[in-house]
């Protein structure tokens, strides 16, 4: 096998020039037919047992130039891509000129390549100091958090349905008189005012008694993922069994016992305190961490292809196909119920894309000019964050020559990060926007 590599007219792309001899097509082709020979029938032959010439006379022997060009192709061009050290980025192109039998099979793969990133002036980038410091409300708020998860469901049976009650009701959709799917159920918890409901339901739901019984008139929603039900008036029969109110505990030394491994009130606050700084320090830390990335990506230039962007498409796609597949909910399905199409989300899509290929580019970029460096000290380290994380054999990750890639690859990102940080010129926030303002004269107030 020969390749030949040249230059297209675009300086991010390559063309591969392959040469395979004959005699190395020809024993491609012959291990597709001892592949494939058992689907073959042939009279005077029992089926598979025909020899690849009679096949061959039978069929045409163009029926095993396709199987045979991708095994050739599948073992020559990573061959290719390794010796050259080419980084691709898009999917290839193949152009065949030569496949017959008994010839030199002849193909060109155009690719593109990783492109050239020109970098700005990444040192020294501006970004606004970022802190959030910890007030009494947000400690009051993170209480509150822990007297709702620990609150209690009491039944009241002196009083009509007020808003925020629980209720137990059953219920029963119609559409001009016909119950539809779905429509249907018993002894279901509703909390008035969760909106959880079509509009207008639990409105109505809102002054009704134990055991009374009411039919709640709505209408569907015009973007309904219901197409059946989308725009059309219902009629729902509703009995009402139970109300309930949710009780909070009190905040006392005894909450802070039940609820944590505290004593009293005055630790399970100090906890709290220490948590929400440690979050609000994390906070801060990513917010300084994406301006200074921003700012560097924003002084660089580079060119993406079409092709790059739509390989990180595909990438985004079964990514939120994977994370949507944990709520057991398909990715066509979440497209219906957002009323868009695959060529919708991808559309929309596209500058994110662009913009998340040019900062991981940039990052590179970043890396290999301020000659950066991974040590196997900081990789050996990560793994074993791994191991104690999931569980997992030192070996299965080590053994794993692309997960490696990754989690070099990942390390080398955040320290690119964190010297456009260090390196970076850091300023007092500026106080010019609404939020800040009033944020500012709410402080004055107090």
């Amino acid at each position: 096998m020969s390749v030949k590599i040249e230059k297209t007219e675009n300086n991010n792309e390559v063309k591969l020039n392959f040469t395979v001899e004959a005699k190395e097509f020809e024993k491609s082709m012959n291990k597709v037919f001892k592949q494939n020979a058992k689907y073959f029938s042939i009279p005077g032959f029992r089926k598979g047992k025909a020899p690849m010439n009679i096949v061959e006379k039978f069929y045409g022997s163009e029926i095993f130039y396709e199987d045979a060009f991708n095994d050739v192709f599948a073992n020559v061009y990573e061959e290719a891509i390794k010796e050259n050290n080419i980084e691709v980025v898009t999917r290839p192109n193949v152009d065949v000129k030569v496949m017959e039998k008994g010839k030199d099979l002849e193909f060109v793969v155009t690719v593109g390549i990783k492109p050239e990133v020109k970098l700005g002036k990444y040192k020294g980038v501006e970004i606004e100091k970022v802190e959030y410091k910890v007030t009494e409300k947000d400690i009051e708020e993170e209480l509150s958090k822990m007297q709702e998860r620990n609150a209690r469901l009491v039944s009241v049976t002196d009083r009509a349905v007020e808003t925020g009650d629980t209720t137990v009701i059953d219920f029963e959709g119609f559409c001009n008189g016909e119950a539809f799917d779905g429509g249907k159920a018993e002894n279901h918890e509703l909390v008035i005012g969760s909106n959880t409901f079509i509009p207008g339901f639990e409105d109505q739901v809102i002054g009704m008694k134990i055991d009374e019984e009411k039919d709640i008139n709505v209408k569907f929603p015009d973007e309904y993922f219901s197409k059946d039900l989308a725009g059309k008036d219902a009629i729902f029969k509703v009995k009402l069994h139970e109300i309930k109110v949710k009780e909070l505990p009190k905040l006392d030394d005894e909450f802070a016992k039940d609820v944590s491994e505290f004593d009293t009130l005055a630790e399970l606050k100090d906890d709290l305190k220490n948590k929400k700084e440690e979050s609000n320090n994390e906070k801060a830390k990513n917010e300084m961490e994406e301006s200074a990335v921003n700012a560097a990506v924003d002084c660089s230039e580079v060119e993406i292809s079409d092709g790059m962007i739509e390989i990180e498409l595909d990438n985004m796609v079964q990514d939120m196909d994977r994370r949507l597949s944990y709520q057991g909910i398909k990715f066509e399905q979440y497209l219906k119920m957002i009323g868009k199409t695959m060529a919708d989300f991808r559309k929309e899509s596209t500058e994110t894309a662009t913009k998340s290929i040019k900062m991981r580019l940039v990052l590179e970029a970043v890396y290999e000019d301020s000659k950066l460096e991974v040590s196997e000290e900081e990789i050996k380290n990560r793994v074993a964050e791994l191991v104690a994380t999931y569980g997992r054999k030192e070996e299965d990750i080590t053994s794993n020559e692309e997960l490696m890639k990754q989690l070099k690859n990942g390390i080398q990102t955040e320290k690119a990060v964190k010297f456009l940080v260090d390196n970076a010129k850091v300023v007092a926030k500026k106080e010019n926007s609404k939020k800040d303002k009033e944020e500012k004269t709410e402080k004055a107030d107090k």
